[in-house]
């Protein structure tokens, strides 16, 4: 007969609580600026995008801009070497 688990063997741990809170709060940092992005319309992001201009990546790492996300000011595909929506992202 297969032993029955004791109910604290059911219940979450704090590991187990700290795993889903980082989980979660990770998918909403995530998320949010993806839906900003995605409620704009093309001309909006056009006009944000173009709002500023940098002659390239160097610059903007100079400022410390890094990265420049799609839809964020600066932002151009030129400057988005994998077509990932981030322009000038760090190189490890």
């Amino acid at each position: 007969m297969p032993r029955r688990r004791s109910r604290s063997d059911q219940s979450l741990t704090m590991s187990d609580i700290a795993f889903w809170a980082a989980l979660a709060f990770a998918g909403t940092w995530w998320a949010v600026p993806q839906v900003e992005l995605w409620m704009m319309s093309a001309e909006e992001r056009a006009a944000i995008e173009s709002s500023i201009t940098y002659s390239g990546c160097n610059q903007v790492r100079e400022l410390g801009k890094d990265p420049i996300y799609a839809g964020q000011p600066g932002y151009r595909t030129t400057m988005d070497g994998d077509g990932d929506g981030i322009a000038c992202e760090p190189i490890y």
